[in-house]
């Protein structure tokens, strides 16, 4: 696979069952990169066919109207600037119609269980800023007045506050907005019975220097908010046809890193909350808020007598079914848990039949970019246990298998201080016949840390290998699909920069030399972004045997991070168990920039303008300590781009990204720099490595 061939990328997402159980409209996603845009369109499997349903610009998150006779999505043109608004059409197809044109644009929406209206998240102006025009919006300076006032994926937010708006199928009338406290408020569903709405903000007296979040309810008649829990960190909240309240996250923000759980909202009697939350899946001990790329389902499914949900575990997103049926809330023992869908393989996204005899699952694969499956369920169990069958519906990567060499994948085991480290490796071509330590590696670790790599297709790796590298990496501890324990680890270590994690790494490099005669060890280079990126930082400290590096979206400095970070007023408390002022020794002793007169390599400090995760502010400092220690360095900085570059970036951005990230390991792990260095003729990333 070579960069431009992303644009050969054709990825399904967010499958949605029609209520009639036969018909699954989803998204088709694919990078135009004369356009510099992502496409994005809803096609239609109607159980024999697959089509192309829209044939907007752009148009996402497709929902049927609980009636079945509509489908309202979220569409946004090529209009410079323009944002997403809600679209509705016949369920039958047609056009659609624009049922908004909201300033701000909207981020979300849920159908009213009698189909008459949605509920839509979408932002509103400051009263101070709201009957600007562009222009004076821009030139007027910021106030800011709260934090975090921007972020990752919503830029400068200062000004702006997301609402919940109600707006009518049919007819022509402006949406009604129905909030009007000054916080974000997001991820609204209707109650079964269409009187009110549940949904996630910030809790009434909650600090900005906090990550807690709360379950409210609205009553559309009357307006009256109600909070329904206590605080916690909740990410998602919904209702069972029966009535019964689910919500997903954790009862304390600082049980993270940890396992993301599904709750039960029992009813209360005299508390200071109308439910409490219960945990239903503590005995998993895995996270069912999966981390795998674009899995947009972050929420139980319900059918008759429980419901579905992904759970991630050990490099797999599997698709299991909780039933409630019989289950005693106030007894010992957890309710039952079948799998439905599993295998070495990542479920992306899925829907499902209130009966759960049938699922349409999104999947990828290590050889598998992405496709839709429709499974049959012969008994309420899975294709795995044999009395399922799972049918392709589509074969959207047809073109690029016939266009595109993908190399194999090979997962193996690391094994360190009685631990198994879960790895993976892709083999460039020509390497079961390569000669003994001829051919050069690249270490790759994932972001988060709590996250995974995993049986999935990832283009990095298959990029890395197409240039002639073994492509490696790992699930040190620290990341998620292992368990709390293995994901609180790295949970107050990293002031010491021979923590668990590093150490799990390095093993990875050993236990790769080890495993694969071929693998040189002369020519050896590492990367990570963002956590990676930390971690990258860390180990080219430690040791000279990395040819070159490559520090991506990195957090490299805990102090200005506190403060520049749109997490960065807790984030040090969940890591580093510290915070500021406090524990400024324990921010300076964990920070890569404290050690960058250890690195050796040469390090290519690779940042996004636009980042607000770990703002770009955190490579300039590394770029400059490196630079001041004598390190064979450069900078390279993408404007525009925000954390998400490397997955969500623009396309050309992102094969740009994947030219300069070859160039740099031909030029320092290849050795093809010499005098070139500098050279704008110095070897292009199309000119793949030889194995020598």
């Amino acid at each position: 696979m070579r960069p431009q061939d992303l644009e050969q990328l054709v990825l399904p997402g967010d499958p949605q069952l029609h209520p009639d159980g036969t018909r699954v409209a989803f998204v088709v996603s694919e990078l135009d990169l004369d356009d510099d845009r992502t496409a994005r369109s809803i096609h239609l499997f109607d159980g024999a066919r697959t089509r192309r349903f829209t044939h907007g610009p752009s148009d996402r998150a497709p929902r049927w109207s609980p009636d079945g006779h509509g489908l309202a999505f979220l569409r946004t043109s090529t209009d410079e600037g323009a944002k997403a608004q809600l679209a509705l059409m016949s369920a039958d197809g047609g056009e659609a119609v624009l049922r908004t044109d909201l300033p701000l644009g909207v981020s979300d929406l849920a159908w009213s269980p009698d189909s008459e209206r949605l509920v839509l998240v979408a932002a509103a102006w400051a009263e101070d800023v709201a009957d600007l025009d562009d222009d004076e919006r821009r030139r007027r300076p910021k106030r800011v007045t709260r934090l975090p006032y921007r972020t990752d994926s919503g830029g400068w937010v200062h000004d702006r506050t997301d609402h919940l708006w109600l707006v009518d199928r049919d007819g022509d009338a402006e949406p009604q907005r129905l909030t009007t406290v000054d916080r974000d408020h997001g991820d609204p569903v209707w109650r079964p019975d269409g009187q009110a709405i549940a949904f996630i903000a910030k809790p009434d007296a909650a600090s900005d220097l906090e990550p807690h979040s709360q379950v409210f309810e609205l009553d559309v008649d009357s307006g009256e908010v109600r909070a329904l829990t206590a605080p916690g960190s909740w990410q998602w909240v919904g209702y069972a046809p029966d009535g019964r309240l689910f919500t997903v996250g954790h009862r304390d923000p600082y049980d993270w890193p940890g396992n993301t759980g599904v709750f039960w909202c029992r009813p209360t009697e005299g508390g200071e909350f109308p439910f409490e939350p219960v945990e239903l899946l503590a005995h998993l001990d895995r996270d069912v808020s999966p981390g795998a790329p674009g899995m947009a389902t972050r929420g139980p499914q319900f059918v008759d007598g429980g419901f579905l949900i992904g759970v991630e575990d050990a490099g797999t997103v599997r698709l299991v079914r909780v039933d409630l049926d019989g289950w005693d809330a106030d007894a010992a023992s957890p309710p039952a848990v079948t799998d439905v869908i599993s295998g070495r393989r990542c479920v992306t996204g899925f829907g499902v039949r209130s009966d759960a005899s049938a699922v349409a699952f999104t999947v990828t694969d290590p050889a598998t970019p992405g496709e839709l499956i429709w499974l049959e369920v012969a008994s309420g169990e899975g294709s795995e246990s044999g009395t399922g069958s799972e049918r392709n519906v589509t074969d959207l990567a047809k073109d690029f298998r016939a266009k595109v060499d993908l190399r194999p994948t090979q997962r193996f085991d690391v094994e360190r201080d009685g631990a198994r480290i879960d790895a993976w490796a892709v083999m460039p071509n020509g390497f079961d016949e390569a000669a003994e330590r001829s051919v050069p590696v690249l270490i790759n670790i994932h972001g988060g840390p709590t996250s995974q790599y995993g049986d999935y297709f990832f283009d990095e790796f298959q990029v890395e290998a197409g240039a002639g590298y073994l492509a490696v990496g790992c699930n040190p501890r620290g990341s998620s699909g292992r368990g709390a324990e293995w994901a609180q680890a790295v949970v107050g270590v990293w002031t010491d920069h021979g923590s668990v994690d590093t150490l799990d790494l390095e093993a990875l490099v050993d236990a790769t030399l080890e495993r694969f005669p071929q693998a040189d060890p002369e020519r050896v280079g590492i990367m990570g972004g963002s956590y990676g990126g930390y971690a990258t930082a860390r180990l080219i400290a430690r040791s000279d045997r990395y040819k070159a590096a490559i520090v991506e979206r990195g957090l490299l400095q805990w102090e200005s991070f506190s403060g520049t970070s749109d997490i960065g007023p807790y984030f040090d408390r969940m890591f580093l168990s510290a915070s500021l002022p406090d524990g400024v020794d324990a921010h300076r002793a964990a920070s890569p920039v404290a050690t960058a007169s250890s690195v050796t390599a040469p390090t290519l400090v690779l940042h996004s303008e636009a980042d607000y995760r770990c703002p770009i502010e955190q490579g300039e400092q590394y770029f400059a300590a490196l630079k001041r220690a004598g390190v064979t360095t450069e900078m390279v900085r993408f404007p525009d781009e925000t954390h998400e570059l490397s997955r969500g970036g623009s396309p050309k951005h992102r094969v740009e990204r994947f030219e300069v990230v070859l160039d740099w390991h031909a030029r320092f792990v290849l050795g093809k720099d010499g005098s070139d260095a500098d050279d704008e003729t110095a070897p292009t990333p199309e000119a793949s490595p030889q194995v020598r």
